[in-house]
């Protein structure tokens, strides 16, 4: 095990017998790591400012302020290196709530060169996320604040938040099925989703009501979902033809591609569709947009157009709603183990995908609506 490795796992066994007490007293310092590390809005601040310190402690001659090679100093450093070879694989070993690609890929870090000094402007939401992350990085370069025991704290903050995080889930997922014996009907199941559909940040949740379906009556349909992508992830670096991609379970071949918007779908939208499909070396069945929004009837022509064009390819635009409720009444059967399944994938999220808050959420409302019914 390399030695940046090792520092990483040290320091968090120090971590977690020391819990109940803070490593630093000074309270405007421990502020600004709580807000670091407790922020949802923004989970790169606390990756950058774990990378530089490990680097830091890795080789005490570096600078912790120049995370890029690009500055050409000799005591600059790779922060991304650091971030994606050891700060990554530690934070999902451990289950802590940071995001889980790397944070000199963001806005606000990438394409740097820079010292980054408190007098930086970063350009991120919040501001005051990179602002104390450079002034504790000024602190640590001064000397006046020692990397291990500010990475120590970090950690400390993380697992707190971890392990409160586990707690409100599971005790939201003990108060389930206690609220009498009657199943939720299809129309229950459909608006408790759409309520969540409604909370904010709920971007992702559109590929999860429909892999959930696949998920939940795939060996009956003899049809799969292949791996689902990060959230973040383009299809162009992916390759792959849109947000979900449906097999028949003996072939690797694309049969159904579903595209999600949370926007209006536009004939820019499907353009685009069929210039990847266009370079799909066998032929697809569908090519499904689902969206949030209202559909206008011109794109909904646009797209039945275009079916004698492609050889035969189906192209559509549904409502996200819409396409839950026709699945929930035609395998009213499976409309529970539906539930289950779409329970079972928010909760298998990344928190930078479904953040805690909205976890939460969708287990307050199906509690709800079952004490309801």
């Amino acid at each position: 095990m390399e030695k940046a490795a090792k520092i990483l796992d040290i320091i968090l066994k120090k971590t977690n017998g020391h819990l109940e007490k803070p490593f630093i007293k000074n309270r405007e310092i421990l502020r600004k790591i709580e807000f670091i590390s407790h922020n949802i809005q923004n989970r790169a601040g606390v990756r950058l400012i774990m990378s530089c310190l490990l680097a830091k402690l890795d080789d005490p001659k570096v600078d912790v302020r120049k995370p890029y090679t690009e500055i050409g100093s000799r005591d600059s450093f790779s922060g991304r290196t650091y971030d994606e070879a050891y700060v990554g694989s530690f934070i999902t070993k451990h289950h802590l709530p940071c995001n889980p690609t790397t944070a000199f890929l963001t806005p606000a870090l990438r394409n740097r060169n820079i010292v980054l000094t408190p007098k930086v402007n970063l350009v991120g939401r919040p501001p005051e996320i990179y602002q104390y992350v450079l002034d504790l990085l000024e602190l640590v370069f001064k000397g006046f604040l020692a990397p291990a025991i500010l990475l120590a704290e970090i950690m400390r903050q993380l697992v707190l938040l971890r392990d409160e995080n586990q707690k409100r889930i599971k005790s939201l997922l003990k108060n389930l099925g206690k609220n009498g014996s009657v199943p939720l009907s299809g129309e229950d199941i459909i608006k408790l989703i759409e309520q969540h559909l409604n909370c904010k940040g709920a971007s992702r949740l559109p590929v999860l009501i429909v892999a959930a379906a696949y998920n939940t009556i795939g060996n009956f349909i003899q049809e799969k979902v292949l791996p689902i992508f990060s959230h973040n992830s383009a299809d162009k670096q992916t390759g792959a033809l849109g947000d979900i991609q449906i097999t028949l379970i003996n072939d690797e071949n694309v049969v159904t591609s579903y595209e999600m918007k949370m926007k209006k779908v536009t004939k820019d939208d499907i353009d685009i569709a069929l210039q990847k499909i266009s370079g799909v070396k066998y032929k697809i069945d569908n090519y499904i947009f689902i969206t949030t929004d209202i559909i206008d009837d011109s794109v909904k022509e646009y797209a039945k157009s275009l079916y004698e064009q492609t050889g035969g390819i189906e192209i559509v635009v549904l409502d996200c709603i819409s396409f839950l409720r026709h699945f929930i009444h035609l395998f009213h059967r499976f409309r529970l183990p539906y539930l289950e399944e779409y329970q079972k994938l928010v909760m298998g999220e990344a928190d930078s995908a479904v953040s805690q808050p909205l976890k939460e959420a969708f287990l307050a409302l199906r509690q709800a609506t079952e004490s309801a019914n």
